[in-house]
């Protein structure tokens, strides 16, 4: 299948960042569940399976939304449920693996599936056991949770694994405690990864359960009535 471009931009980068994509006539534009915000009236939606019954293992929404249009080009609005940033790639016979909220949209040409990380890799991505592989031609979208750095790896890399956002094939790694268990108890630090090898991460700047730690101490309690 021949590699089709899709004209986008990204507006409200890096904090709330939305994706509009032009899908040419006759092609089709894939794209994480709920993630439409706005769309041209001729486009149409097709709702699939995207990564099979592993990626409902993930803990991931188990649908992949396809909008085409068959008759003219058309415009459509995506938006993450988190608020940050987005990052396009345009892939040439290349693999990346994602963190599993991180995807957004891809082209039909690249391949979305989940990858399973095994019992102890499975710490990374917020101790889930299953990663987004996405491989082949065309353009890919992904999102974070707070602003997006980009680490060129020649090595090794150490990484907190809630920070992770995705890596390129040629990047290994293992799970590791920062420190010893001892640390790990005490010093608020968690689980890392050790990254070997040559290639591209990406990390985002936010972690998620710290900010519903913090959020959780503003939230409103309603006392018991005792006296019923």
């Amino acid at each position: 299948m021949d590699k089709v471009t899709f004209p986008f931009t990204i507006e409200g980068s890096p904090d709330y960042s939305l994706l509009s994509v032009k899908i040419p006539q006759g092609e089709t534009l894939k794209v994480e569940a709920g993630g439409m915000v706005y769309m041209s009236p001729n486009l149409k939606l097709k709702t699939k399976i995207g990564g099979g019954f592993k990626r409902m293992l993930s803990g991931e929404s188990l649908f992949i939304s396809e909008f085409s249009a068959p008759d003219l080009e058309g415009e459509i609005g995506i938006a993450p449920a988190l608020p940050g940033d987005i990052a396009h790639l345009n892939l040439n016979n290349e693999t990346v693996f994602l963190q599993n909220s991180a995807y957004l949209a891809s082209a039909t040409t690249i391949d979305v599936d989940a990858k399973f990380q095994g019992f102890t890799k499975g710490f990374f991505s917020g101790e889930k056991l299953f990663l987004i592989k996405c491989s082949g031609n065309g353009d890919l979208w992904f999102n974070t949770y707070g602003a997006l750095l980009e680490i060129e790896v020649d090595g090794n890399y150490v990484v907190d694994t809630g920070y992770i956002v995705g890596f390129t094939q040629g990047l290994d790694y293992e799970v590791q405690t920062l420190g010893g268990l001892r640390s790990f108890f005490f010093s608020g630090e968690g689980f890392v990864c050790k990254f070997s090898g040559k290639g591209k991460l990406w990390v985002q700047t936010r972690l998620e359960p710290a900010f519903v730690q913090w959020a959780n101490a503003f939230r409103r309690v309603v006392k018991k009535d005792k006296s019923n």
